[in-house]
């Protein structure tokens, strides 16, 4: 995203922005329920969109934590349950792994359309 041209694609690269900072919002709120914290967003996504290097950074922190979360975490401690309120207001329950599930797939499928928006704006794909 970064070799973007942000003067020429400005809706590609908004796009993109957009789609990090869905994807970070619901790895932020996913990383309370987890650890029982309290929760840090209100929605998922934001009418202003922080600037691309901080995104990339809290994206980098979250790819971290949740690969360290992971690898630490109890194989009796998977199957576990958590419960917790969307930002929706929705009740929702998963257990430990299905939400590690849930962020590998949210993620892969926001990285997809980050992809297309690449495309768009001829700009380079990471291999």
């Amino acid at each position: 995203m970064a070799q973007i041209d942000r003067e020429i694609h400005v809706a590609q690269f908004d796009f993109a922005r957009q789609q990090l900072n869905h994807m970070v919002r619901v790895e932020e709120l996913f990383r309370a329920r987890l650890t029982g914290g309290a929760e840090p967003h209100d929605s998922t996504n934001t009418s202003e969109l922080p600037l691309f290097e901080a995104l990339a950074s809290r994206l980098g922190a979250s790819n971290h934590w949740l690969q360290d979360y992971a690898q630490a975490l109890h194989p009796d401690h998977f199957q576990q349950r958590i419960h917790f309120t969307f930002v929706d207001g929705k009740k929702g329950t998963m257990s430990r792994e299905e939400v590690l599930y849930h962020l590998i797939n949210h993620g892969t499928y926001h990285r997809g359309a980050i992809g297309h928006a690449l495309d768009l704006a001829n700009a380079p794909r990471p291999v």
